[in-house]
């Protein structure tokens, strides 16, 4: 299997024709009744290979880990964030395989985190500061690792644990209240969103590893916007009543209309299980306890499917209603 980007690069070293190319990907688009931007195509698994690397990859690093801390907490940990570095040395920067790329990414910064915060805990106790500091060295060594390998995934993990940083350092600083937790967290949110949009807005054919940091970046975002929100909405307390599932029928159409706008479902995706407690809540108060979970999941399940054939002439029509300046700023 190979890629868009797979095939740009065969353009730009003159393997094949820039218009053969497009011809290619004009068929598919009429051959699957879509638009390649509406897939939302990221790079995770070209083949069984990926699997088969990762399963010996997660085996070798979980014995390291086991050998290392028989020596030392901090010791295990930094043997796993070694270990992923060097393997990412051939699986990511000579291979540029995917799967084994994020895993091997997500190994190396678990290390890291794990060894600073076992270590820290086991050496001064119960003490606010560790976290933060496991953190820190986690977001610098992903940094690091993003200008060694440029692995799509990696600035969403520094995006985490940069936010992971920020709330925790205000809560052990300022002694956050539950509200301003809340607020962080939203702005958190907004912020990841907008970064994600900035690198769509870089690639809106969404055919380079542009649109993959977008993807990943969109599921960071979501969850951070979507929870402070119906948390809220709930009380806190996810006490359900009609006025809770109107105003979440409300803000779940507004999600939808955003994620239509912007071509990317993460927001849809992430709301879904406030949604679907919320109305399940609500039938469960009114007596219908026993089929309360199958008739939202029917409603639910059948408006997403109708959604997702209709997607691009809803998400066409939509864009008639948007200032020319804004489309021009988004997938076409």
């Amino acid at each position: 299997m190979y890629s868009d980007e797979d095939l740009n690069s065969a353009v730009n070293d003159g393997v094949l024709q820039e218009q053969d190319v497009t011809a290619f990907r004009n068929y598919m688009q009429k051959q699957r009744s879509t638009q390649f931007q509406d897939e939302e195509h990221f790079r995770l698994v070209n083949g069984f290979n990926d699997i088969f690397v990762v399963i010996a990859a997660v085996l070798a690093l979980a014995a390291l880990w086991t050998l290392g801390n028989i020596v030392a907490p901090w010791f295990g940990g930094a043997l796993v964030a070694v270990a992923s570095w060097l393997l990412a040395e051939y699986f990511t920067r000579n291979r540029h395989m995917a799967l084994p790329s994020i895993v091997l990414l997500l190994s190396c910064l678990t290390g890291v985190f794990a060894g600073v915060l076992v270590t820290g805990l086991e050496t001064w106790g119960d003490v606010a500061i560790v976290p933060i500091v496991a953190c820190l060295l986690t977001a610098v060594v992903a940094t690091l690792h993003w200008f060694r390998f440029r692995v799509p995934i990696t600035l969403t993990a520094l995006a985490a644990a940069g936010i992971g940083s920020v709330i925790m350092l205000g809560m052990w600083a300022f002694d956050f209240s539950e509200v301003a937790t809340k607020i962080i967290t939203l702005v958190s949110g907004l912020a990841v969103f907008s970064l994600a949009l900035s690198w769509d807005r870089s690639d809106r054919k969404r055919q380079t590893r542009r649109s993959d940091v977008a993807f990943w970046l969109h599921l960071l975002a979501a969850p951070l916007i979507v929870h402070p929100i119906f948390v809220t909405l709930a009380q806190g307390d996810f006490s359900v009543g009609l006025s809770q599932a109107g105003l979440t029928i409300v803000l779940y159409v507004v999600l939808a209309l955003v994620s239509l706008i912007i071509d990317r479902r993460a927001l849809m995706v992430s709301a879904l299980s406030y949604v679907i407690y919320v109305f399940s809540a609500l039938l469960d108060s009114v007596g219908l306890v026993d089929i309360s979970t199958a008739v939202i999941g029917l409603v639910i399940g059948s408006g997403l499917l109708l959604m997702s054939v209709f997607w691009h002439p809803l998400r066409g029509a939509l864009m008639k209603f948007i200032p020319q300046g804004i489309a021009q700023q988004l997938p076409a």
